[in-house]
């Protein structure tokens, strides 16, 4: 099943050189390799970075495409211009820090070689501290275009690290808004304007997790993006009034708990061990 597809991935000065080598590893180990890994360097990087980079260079050769922005934008600005310069009309997503299932990569494919309808395809990620032999917990996500509408009403209902989607589409939405939530905020206004998602009910990415992804969670400049977003969901009608104020609700309280029994829901309530 030889199809060509694209990879799509964002680096700042902040990320760890270790995880980001696990992460292009990844992808370099896929079962069917990518012939087109576009890393967009958002802003300058830090030396140990560049020294990641160049080697990963050296082993992906020209199917690796650098490409530096002069200053930092944030994460959609980034993935915009990434978009732009990417060759094929699948793109798989990934983060530096997370780490691809070696088969992840291949089952997407399979599934748009299949339903060729379909315009994003991901799947479950589990999430890990210290090494992907230590899954903490997995986020689950529906399956099926009927469930993903309901789901995506209360939570965002792709794990963004996981999904493979179609470049035309994308570009056809205007690409990601940007804003804390952008990937959240692109799969309402592709499922509003009709475009059929699927979540493969399987894991398909290590997500890297601890405590401050939790307490990003407590943090009101979050809670304030995500108020805009069900803003926007609630006046292009996506929601009612009731369920915005609801959602809100929620949040509120998410913001109010402190960080250990935040991190307790999230694990158990929200999340699943397997």
């Amino acid at each position: 099943m030889p199809v060509n597809y694209s990879v799509l991935m964002s680096v700042y000065y902040k990320e760890h050189p270790d995880y980001l080598r696990q992460s292009m590893r990844s992808i370099y180990d896929q079962t069917i390799p990518t012939d087109d890994f576009v890393l967009v360097c958002d802003g300058p990087l830090t030396p140990e970075l560049d020294a990641v980079i160049a080697d990963m260079q050296q082993q992906f050769g020209p199917r690796l495409n650098v490409c530096r922005l002069l200053k930092n934008g944030g994460l959609g600005k980034a993935l915009n211009f990434g978009i732009g310069q990417c060759k094929n009309e699948l793109i798989a997503r990934m983060d530096s820090d997370d780490v691809s299932y070696p088969n992840r990569c291949e089952r997407q494919l399979l599934v748009f070689q299949k339903h060729p309808e379909f315009s994003i395809v991901g799947g479950i990620v589990e999430e890990f501290s210290d090494t992907i032999q230590h899954i903490t917990a997995r986020r689950n996500v529906p399956e099926k275009q009927s469930e993903i509408l309901r789901f995506a009403k209360r939570r965002n209902p792709f794990n963004h690290p996981s999904v493979m989607y179609r470049k035309s589409v994308v570009e056809q939405l205007g690409g990601y808004w940007t804003h804390k939530v952008e990937d959240y905020n692109l799969w309402v206004r592709l499922l509003q304007h009709g475009f059929i998602g699927y979540n493969l009910q399987e894991p398909l990415v290590w997500m890297r997790a601890g405590k401050d992804m939790y307490k990003r969670r407590g943090n009101w400049n979050d809670f304030l993006s995500q108020k805009q977003l069900f803003q926007y969901m609630q006046k292009s009608h996506f929601i009612s009034t009731q369920e915005y104020y609801f959602q809100l609700l929620v949040r509120i309280c998410a913001v109010a708990t402190p960080n250990f029994m935040r991190a307790f829901l999230f694990k158990n309530l929200l999340r699943r061990k397997s």
